[in-house]
């Protein structure tokens, strides 16, 4: 994002929707980024969020329609001629020699062919959806492991994110990464309600309303650090999920498939049923021994047993969806153990067999 000194030419009203607001001086002896720009929070950071979800709105449909549809499609198209030519070969030699005995052949029809090819259609548009989610999450966790690298903090002790409470003014990179991962949760939240309705909308429904509701209130109440720690070990294991889903798309081998599923259900116990937890039991433990409990905004002091409750509460809530969702991982590994390969339990609610029954 641009600073506003460098955004003088324009309009007053337009400016916080195209770069950070509250610019301040430098804080002395800072313990991260001494060399980055400082700035308060407020309410005009909305602005710039409502510009993060525009621009990552024409974003994904330039990635999905320029990139991740085009490639798809060509490559489960060219496969699928490549077989539909052998098939249609096989049969031609078979008829010639004398082996057709008035029994299919296994060739297919012109009907299956066209039930064929919008099941392509479907998997280029799932492939197309899981893209994005895949370069968005990747993208967003690159940015939020910088700034934890740059942060005094640690996974497996992290008690420093309380330490120095209240963590004011934030460094430039912090406030990007806040608000942009804020404004890509409630781009998702917007996706999630447009888009074919899943299996578990419901639960997504709720688990990004909670990650919207636990930043927006830890930006707010500047406990930015256990935020930018809590969304590090969130964002890591979604990244292999839609790869995995994209892989199985294109109908590549399964063995490749399970085994990037196999990698993505390790990663996800281990950052959210893990290290997740030391920040749950710190914020229990840790918060109310080290933050103390003041209710004083001019400085910046937000602590009190009520806020205390209300961010536990939450992030107990989450880890209970997060413990669902992984018993529902668990079935489909189980499914790969047991040989029936991984596959997508987020299926839309009309399945395959419905739309075949439109062609009979």
């Amino acid at each position: 994002m641009v600073s506003l000194d460098s955004t003088g030419w324009l309009a007053p009203y337009i400016t916080p929707f195209v770069a950070l607001s509250y610019p301040t001086e430098t804080p002395p002896n800072v313990d991260s980024f001494p060399d980055a720009a400082y700035y308060q929070t407020g309410p005009k950071d909305l602005c710039l969020i409502i510009t993060c979800i525009a621009i990552m709105a024409v974003v994904r449909d330039a990635l999905r329609l320029a990139v991740c549809e085009p490639f798809a499609r060509w490559r489960l198209t060219t496969a699928y001629e490549a077989r539909w030519a052998r098939t249609t070969n096989g049969a031609v030699h078979a008829k010639a020699n004398g082996v057709a005995n008035g029994h299919g052949n296994g060739h297919s029809t012109p009907r299956s062919r066209k039930r064929d090819m919008r099941k392509i259609h479907r998997s280029v548009m799932r492939f197309a959806e899981q893209g994005y989610q895949a370069a968005y999450y990747s993208l967003l966790w690159s940015l939020g492991f910088y700034i934890h690298l740059n942060l005094p903090t640690t996974v497996s002790n992290p008690t420093e994110v309380w330490n120095g409470y209240p963590h004011m003014p934030v460094a430039g990179p912090l406030k990007i990464y806040y608000l942009t991962e804020t404004a890509f949760y409630l781009h998702q939240m917007l996706v999630l309600n447009a888009e074919a309705r899943r299996k578990d909308h419901w639960q997504m429904m709720a688990h990004h309303f909670i990650t919207v509701f636990l930043m927006g209130t830890s930006y707010y109440y500047n406990f930015t650090r256990v935020g930018c720690l809590i969304m590090v070990l969130m964002d890591f294991c979604d990244i292999f999920l839609p790869m995995a889903k994209m892989l199985r798309y294109l109908e590549v081998a399964q063995v490749v498939c399970d085994s990037l599923f196999a990698w993505f259900m390790i990663s996800w116990f281990v950052t959210r049923h893990v290290l997740f937890n030391f920040v749950i039991r710190s914020s229990l433990y840790d918060l109310p021994r080290l933050v103390t409990y003041q209710w004083d905004p001019p400085s910046g002091h937000f602590m009190t047993s009520g806020s205390y409750v209300m961010f536990n509460v939450c992030l107990c809530t989450l880890q209970i969806l997060q413990i669902l969702w992984f018993a529902t991982i668990c079935r489909v590994a189980w499914g790969v153990v047991s040989g029936k390969g991984a596959s997508d339990s987020r299926s839309d609610d009309e399945d395959d067999g419905d739309m075949e029954s439109k062609d009979q």
